[in-house]
């Protein structure tokens, strides 16, 4: 009986510290897996090891491309991912050119005859005013004692001339003049873009889209980048509304039928990862290069990011992929950045942006060590905390 209650004494009075020896390993045990769980803490982007894991495998079906300044020369043959029509402009200059007839137009012929046999006019009356004549769909008018006469594709004076010339073996001395309204096919429709679209008529001396732009309100400020696309004849031009105003080359003729679109730019890419803002971004200018990017968003985050680990993924299309020559070798293509280089930050200022890119700053590491010796340091703390 006694030796049974010194045995229980015994194990009451280690119970405590063996409860507190347990709980020490215990939580040892724990910490170790927090310092491997430290990459799968909460955090706005992956490594960058963990982005290129498993590339290297062609099954993968992913182009890693190390961007420096001596491989920007290769990337400078590889096509366009999304090609857009934004400048074939016909710089043409500003050379006036006088106003076609067309069909649709509206004549007004006058002829003056002052003989008193006239077969036109009267002694009271020495002037025939025909006005609203219009142009037929072949491009004729119709003249009295005369018939149709040819006018489409004609100035107005070579029309009159014409006129002139068919009317004078019967009227031998009447004289002709000749006045045009601009019908549908000599007017310039400015669709949008602008602070007042409409329709507007060709003048008798053609004018410049900068002239039209402007009787048009001009160009909404609103607009981000705006583009301007013209119309002619079934072909399309365009250029950057930056390039049309600084050079006065691009300040081209307008012609009956052109149909003016202003519209704002809509490309834009993808911002993610340790930067100051995580967004869809849109271009403001005409060419957007990879530091241009990072300072947009904010620039990196000074605490999480990694220099040397800033990607673009950019996705080509199948089109464009080739095995051998200057083409990308995969759809997907992962384009990777050292800005803690001289020949990096060159690099990434000599590459452009595309439209649909995505901008990717990964994390490093450091901060993924630090937040686990915080979890370690917090263990550690509880452990001394519960030791008696």
């Amino acid at each position: 009986m006694t030796n049974a209650m010194t045995t229980s004494a015994q194990w009451t009075l280690l119970r405590p510290s063996a409860l507190f020896g347990a709980l020490r390993l215990a939580l040892a045990a724990l910490a170790v897996p927090a310092l491997v769980a430290g990459c799968s803490m909460p955090r706005s982007a992956a490594l960058e090891s963990e982005v290129l894991r498993g590339t290297a495998d062609p099954a993968n079906e992913v182009q890693v491309f190390e961007v420096t300044r001596a491989s920007l020369s290769v990337l400078d043959d590889w096509p366009a991912a999304h090609p857009e029509l934004r400048h074939n402009w016909r710089s043409t200059g500003a050379a006036p050119t006088a106003r076609i007839i067309r069909a649709g137009d509206l004549m007004t012929i006058t002829v003056w005859d002052s003989q008193p046999d006239s077969l036109l006019t009267t002694p009271e009356q020495r002037v025939v005013n025909m006005s609203n004549v219009p142009v037929s769909a072949s491009g004729r008018v119709f003249v009295p004692y005369v018939g149709e006469v040819r006018v489409a594709g004609m100035s107005t004076e070579l029309a009159r001339r014409e006129i002139q010339d068919r009317i004078t073996p019967i009227v031998p001395d009447g004289q002709v003049q000749l006045g045009v309204e601009p019908g549908a096919g000599n007017t310039i429709d400015v669709v949008t873009g602008v602070a007042r679209p409409g329709r507007v008529q060709l003048p008798e001396i053609s004018p410049t889209i900068l002239s039209v732009l402007a009787e048009a309100g001009g160009i909404s400020a609103s607009l981000r980048n705006p583009l301007v696309r013209v119309n002619r004849a079934g072909v399309a031009m365009a250029i950057p509304a930056r390039e049309l105003f600084s050079n006065p080359a691009n300040d081209i003729q307008m012609r009956g039928g052109d149909r003016i679109v202003v519209e704002e730019d809509h490309r834009n890419y993808v911002a993610l990862g340790a930067a100051g803002h995580q967004q869809v971004v849109y271009f403001e200018r005409e060419h957007i290069n990879v530091l241009d990017a990072i300072s947009t968003i904010g620039g990196l985050s000074a605490a999480r990011a990694n220099l040397q680990g800033v990607l673009i993924l950019r996705r080509y299309p199948s089109s464009v992929v080739r095995p051998e020559g200057p083409y990308p070798r995969e759809e997907e293509v992962i384009f990777s950045f050292d800005l803690t280089s001289a020949d990096g930050l060159f690099a990434a200022e000599g590459f452009e942006i595309e439209s649909g890119d995505v901008v990717l700053a990964t994390e490093s590491s450091l901060p993924l060590v630090a937040q686990a010796m915080t979890v370690l340091r917090s263990a550690a703390q509880t452990v001394r905390a519960l030791t008696p």
